[in-house]
């Protein structure tokens, strides 16, 4: 259950993360848009890229975030949320349960064999 909240967590810091694109090429469109001008407005110049540099940060800082964690991820750190090597014991035990089954129906079928020939 703590799984699936640490996903949706990280799910919604993605979210976060495209919204704040969506302003900073707002905004990015709104500098040029008024910088196009004959007389541009230096005050909203200057709030719009107060708003773009504001939303950089934000998306560096929560990019690198999300980077860091995929990177702790794929290098097969310790790391909370992650089910995977759990999942990849389980699969495996489940494959050694198979090949087991297997091997004791080839004795059981030998030991047959070998009975009905006495």
């Amino acid at each position: 259950m703590a799984t699936y909240n640490l996903a949706n967590e990280r799910l919604h810091i993605l979210e976060e993360i495209e919204r704040e694109i969506a302003a900073i090429l707002s905004n990015a469109g709104n500098v040029m848009l008024e910088l196009s001008k004959e007389k541009p407005n230096e005050r909203l110049l200057d709030r719009h890229s107060s708003q773009f540099s504001t939303s950089m940060q934000k998306v560096e800082t929560e990019l690198s975030g999300q980077i860091r964690y995929l990177t702790q991820v794929a290098t097969g750190q310790p790391h909370e949320g992650s089910s995977y090597s759990a999942r990849k014991d389980g699969t495996m035990a489940l494959n050694r349960i198979d090949y087991a089954r297997v091997k004791v129906a080839e004795l059981g079928r030998t030991c047959e064999q070998m009975l009905e020939q006495l």
